[in-house]
């Protein structure tokens, strides 16, 4: 579960919603100061029970350097509506729901797309079997397969509990003392409560069986000619660290560990991640353009 470090949205991001084809999605929206965004946009994805908000402390910094700066909540995730047909969450079906965001987003220029986690896993598919416009694509704390380690036993658990004993036995019994003794702030642990009951029942069950269960997808990914960077914290208890650089060098990306971040770099080590985005997306637009 990530954890947003706080929720007030700072001067130069708003929320709205974003109109597709595929149906309507609450997003975050930050813009350059000047009003006038001077490079490619950016679409930032999170991963599962997170949201847009997990990227509310590195919007306003990368949006500085001169671009349209996007993060969605994935459809059935917080304030995205979702059906209850498990199919709407694979991970073939929300990559098509990023890939028309994007192409929204894009508006004819080439869109920077990032993934959270999950949402690396989600976003991998729009990279493969998208139409999309893309500039580049960073993988932040996310892996070439399932998730593992502490993280994959969590989400287990919760798979065999969470129909029999609901999600507020799991809320009250395992995740708000959790998020308590971690010290995260008592408004920060209600808007957790809010936004994880706010998630659609079936889309909570599916996802997690998504990111638990995905396949590795890297050799296809090793043939999309995108410039590729993998970011990760040196702490994270996901996808190991080494296991996340093992992919960098398969895919030929490049490597970014930032120092002291577990599994939520945007939360835990905003001004880095953000320095170490901008420089990505720069180097990346230069590339494209030297095609």
């Amino acid at each position: 579960m990530s954890t947003p470090r706080f929720l007030t949205l700072p001067p130069g991001v708003r929320a709205r919603r974003l109109e597709t084809a595929v149906g309507a999605f609450a997003a975050l929206e930050a813009v350059p100061v000047s009003g006038v965004a001077e490079r490619w946009p950016a679409l930032l994805v999170p991963g599962f029970t997170g949201s847009k908000e997990d990227f509310i402390a590195i919007l306003q910094t990368l949006a500085q350097a001169g671009r349209r700066v996007v993060a969605i909540d994935l459809r059935g995730q917080f304030e995205t509506p979702g059906p209850d047909d498990p199919e709407a969450y694979s991970c073939a079906s929300l990559g098509a729901d990023v890939d028309a965001i994007a192409s929204l987003v894009g508006a004819g220029e080439p869109v920077h797309l990032l993934g959270h986690s999950f949402g690396g896993l989600v976003t991998r598919e729009a990279v493969l079997d998208g139409t999309a416009k893309l500039a580049s694509y960073a993988l932040m704390s996310s892996g070439p397969a399932g998730i593992v380690g502490p993280r994959e036993r969590a989400g287990r658990m919760m798979l065999s509990e969470l129909p029999e004993l609901g999600l507020e036995h799991l809320w009250a019994n395992r995740m708000e003392p959790e998020a308590l003794q971690a010290g995260v702030p008592l408004d920060i642990v209600a808007f957790l409560r809010k936004r994880l009951f706010a998630n659609s029942p079936t889309g909570l069950m599916t996802m997690a069986r998504e990111v638990l269960d995905a396949r590795d997808r890297l050799d296809e990914l090793c043939t999309s000619g995108l410039a590729t960077l993998v970011l990760f914290g040196e702490h994270d208890d996901g996808w190991p660290p080494g296991m996340q650089a093992e992919m960098a060098d398969r895919l030929e990306a490049e490597c970014v560990v930032v120092p002291g971040a577990v599994h939520s770099p945007a939360v835990e080590a905003p001004e880095t991640t953000a320095s170490a985005l901008t420089r990505f997306w720069n180097r990346a637009e230069s590339l494209f353009l030297q095609r």
